[in-house]
């Protein structure tokens, strides 16, 4: 498997970032760390090993990327305004920074699925929303939509338009919509500890009564949240769903 590593300066964040590359052709499938993670961790956990067989058929290409949540949400010494500027700064870096750096390595008409599990669920499904014209899918693993899981009750209006389950069901607007509904959205949970599919079925009913079409896969109380988990989901999703 062709593997590089690579960084640069990001404008948007102030500081470096690595992104590491798997594979020659296929799709972009970007991937977003877990939590504090970094852009090494699905390789860590041998989720990159699991779906290897994908990437050395020329199905995907893989970019992952650093996270900056321990600069923003999960940073408790810093004010609740100051993380939602942060957090809007990252998504500039991946709109601005990295989707161009995935064209320019596969072709600008190549699609670009975006990937996570836990809280890279629910960013991956917020940029995915955000720029549906950048981004043409998303398979959300083991995640909540709601962002005030992680803000310690704090709410503003960054949280809200960093939050689905509160923007899209005020969400009119025909350009975005229309997109969205071009889109390919996986919302796949377990059912075993610590997942929460309640939380799932509450945001794909927010997602039905938008008109928005995707696919909400509820799986089995052995299903935890944990790293076999998303092992066994992403390689059947990229599977039969693509």
């Amino acid at each position: 498997m062709k593997r590089e590593r690579t960084s640069w300066y990001s404008h948007a964040l102030g500081k470096e970032m690595p992104v590491v590359t798997y594979g020659h052709y296929g799709f972009a499938l970007l991937l977003v760390p877990t939590a504090a993670a970094d852009y090494l961790e699905y390789e860590r956990f041998q989720l990159i090993d699991a779906i290897a067989p994908f990437i050395n058929e020329g199905k995907i290409k893989v970019f992952s990327i650093n996270s900056i949540n321990n600069e923003s949400w999960l940073n408790r010494y810093m004010k609740g305004a100051h993380k939602g500027i942060r957090h809007n700064q990252f998504n500039e870096y991946v709109f601005n920074e990295v989707i161009p750096f995935i064209k320019n390595h596969t072709s600008w008409e190549t699609p670009v699925v975006i990937s996570g599990a836990s809280f890279g669920a629910l960013h991956s499904m917020n940029l995915f929303l955000k720029r549906p014209d950048l981004i043409n899918g998303t398979i959300a693993m083991s995640g909540v939509y709601d962002l005030t899981e992680y803000t310690n009750g704090y709410y503003d209006e960054q949280v809200y338009y960093n939050s689905p389950i509160h923007y899209i069901p005020n969400l009119t607007d025909d350009w975005y919509l229309s997109r969205i509904r071009e889109g390919k959205i996986i919302i796949a949970t377990g059912s075993g500890a610590y997942e929460d599919p309640q939380a799932n079925r509450r945001f794909s009913g927010v997602l039905h009564d938008k008109g928005i079409p995707h696919e909400l896969d509820i799986w089995g109380e052995d299903i935890t949240h944990d790293w076999p988990t998303w092992r066994r989901m992403l390689p059947h999703f990229l599977g039969t769903r693509f």
